[in-house]
């Protein structure tokens, strides 16, 4: 099956970490793949299997930090049958299930002493043990392995063993963050807002602003290219007319007024009273009308009134992030009474 995630980038950062992983790719040898969160490292541990000699063999994935710390030398090695306490029957692990192929361990950093004593070997000598056997079975694994932690301060601090990361890191990849790999922002962008008009059927794809890529661009991006594809996806699925292009980004999809309070912050007293339309009062809709004041005097009251009006809807707008629909509850109109108000003051261009 065909992934969706590609390697998609035009910075010197990234294709370097990635040429380095097409170089080793072909060498028996075990390879580290460092980097934080959401920067693409099972991607590289699948180029690395896929671009070596055992391509036709098995690619076996586990999340070492997915298990309990009594189940992984089990997970890894297997066990025999009655070995312990609902051990039914023997089961084969992860290093046999890779056997001719590639076994790529993620969250390195979490394993046992214990488990490190073990895979240690296994790397050493080509051989595991299951839980309650005698005897060591050969196995033929290439190992890949993945962390976001420091493994040579782990070392220090007596929490990885020294001899394991020297066996394991005859090549270390670090993958650069999505924040230092300038340039391709836009592009991963562009990418994932594409894939996501066409699921949503959309006959048009109509692009970001340059409001909107400048945003992008100026974020931080902590969870890296897995929150690029979350913000992008979700801008997208949000966007109400394909015909113009996206400018509203939230970059945090848990930002709202009524959002539970942190732990021991006082809540927010809450609004009085309801619209007619069933729409809760929220604190735009407060500001807004508090924003927009009448002119005192006027010789022209047609004029005047106007000029209001369209004070009113841009102060609504702004604050309500150019939302049509929240902008609509915040002055109590219906969406159609919105829309029709933007056209009659041509702010159809200002509005998302």
């Amino acid at each position: 099956m065909e992934r969706a995630d590609q390697f998609i980038g035009q910075s010197l950062a990234f294709l370097d970490a990635v040429e380095r992983a097409s170089r080793a790719a072909p060498l028996n040898r075990p390879v580290l793949v460092i980097g934080e969160r959401g920067t693409g490292k099972e991607l590289i541990a699948e180029r690395l299997h896929h671009l070596s000699s055992r391509w036709a063999g098995p690619l076996i994935i586990m999340n070492c930090a997915a298990l309990p710390e009594n189940l992984i030398e089990a997970e890894l090695f297997g066990h025999e049958a009655g070995s312990f306490t609902g051990a039914a029957k023997t089961r084969h692990g992860r290093f046999e299930e890779a056997d001719g192929g590639t076994l790529f361990l993620d969250e390195l950093g979490t394993l046992s002493m214990a488990a490190q004593d073990r895979l240690l070997r296994a790397t050493e000598y080509g051989e595991i043990t299951r839980i309650g056997a005698s005897k060591p079975i050969g196995v033929d694994v290439r190992i890949v392995a993945a962390t976001n932690e420091n493994l040579p301060d782990q070392v220090e601090r007596g929490k990885f063993r020294a001899d394991l990361l020297d066996r394991l890191s005859f090549e270390v990849i670090t993958l650069p963050p999505l924040r230092a790999r300038q340039g391709d922002v836009p592009l991963l962008a562009e990418h994932f807002g594409r894939r996501m008009a066409l699921e949503l059927d959309w006959s048009n794809w109509p692009g970001f602003t340059p409001h909107a890529v400048a945003a992008l661009e100026a974020y931080g991006w902590p969870g890296n290219v897995r929150e690029l594809r979350n913000v992008i996806e979700r801008a997208v699925y949000r966007h109400e007319d394909p015909e113009r292009a996206i400018d509203e980004i939230n970059f945090d999809p848990f930002h709202s007024p009524w959002a539970p309070a942190r732990s021991g912050t006082p809540p927010v007293a809450a609004a009085a009273d309801t619209p007619a339309n069933g729409a809760a009062d929220g604190p735009a809709a407060t500001s807004v009308n508090q924003a927009a004041q009448p002119p005192l005097s006027t010789s022209d009251f047609r004029a005047a009134v106007a000029d209001y009006e369209r004070q009113l809807l841009e102060d609504a707008l702004q604050r309500n992030r150019f939302n049509q629909r929240a902008t609509a509850a915040a002055l109590n109109l219906s969406y159609d009474q919105l829309r029709h108000a933007l056209k009659r003051h041509k702010l159809q261009d200002s509005a998302a």
